[in-house]
């Protein structure tokens, strides 16, 4: 179907978010085009004022309003942990467990050589250089167990090893409530690897 240049153009945008193809792209534009206008304009001001008020921080590059954002700033938060995460949406993950009160490091990516992107791609000198500070006595590595996770967090530990600094790694493996059955190799394994004496 052949559709006007308006709706097509709308399309077209939806299908360059990431996880949307044709179909899902439709269905979004069509969403859009039954909403009330005042709704409308107030998703279209959503996304710039987002756009234009979001920068990532100077000292962390956690997607923030503010630079240094809230947690780099907060006098609250143990300053001699850094627990390094791909992105701001993993940062948002492990601080809503309640459970880690250190400051974070975001890379902004992972090391992924078939997908052109370097360890210079990323922010690991920005990381080494939080290193220096004494206060500094832990990184945890808090990155998916994918190749380009595997390949990043061994990059990492071959370069922070000689800053005599405590290096661990999250725990993988399988979710509360999970059969073993229904689990892969590679879950298992992980779970294995990771198990704790109780």
């Amino acid at each position: 179907m052949i559709y006007p240049k308006a709706i097509a153009a709308l399309i077209e945008q939806f299908q360059k978010l990431p996880s949307i193809g044709p179909k899902s792209a439709q269905r979004m534009a069509f969403h859009i085009l039954k909403m009330p206008m005042s709704e409308v304009q107030k998703f279209a001001e959503a996304l710039v004022v987002a756009k234009e008020q979001t920068k990532a921080c100077e000292i962390c590059f956690n997607l923030s309003t503010s630079s240094p954002c809230e947690i780099c700033s907060s006098s609250s938060r143990n300053k001699s942990v850094i627990c390094v995460v791909a992105e701001t949406k993993d940062l948002i993950a492990i601080e809503k467990t309640n459970e880690y009160n250190g400051l974070y490091h975001v890379l902004q990516g992972l090391i992924s050589p078939m997908d052109g992107i370097g360890a210079d791609d990323i922010r690991i000198k920005e990381l080494l250089t939080r290193l220096t500070d004494d206060r500094v006595q832990e990184v945890i590595l808090a990155l998916s167990p994918s190749v380009e996770g595997e390949a990043t967090s061994l990059y990492l530990t071959k370069l922070i090893k000689p800053f005599g600094i405590k290096i661990s790694r999250i725990a993988f493996g399988l979710p509360v409530g999970a059969d073993l059955e229904y689990a892969d190799e590679v879950t298992l394994a992980k779970a294995i690897e990771g198990r704790r004496e109780l």
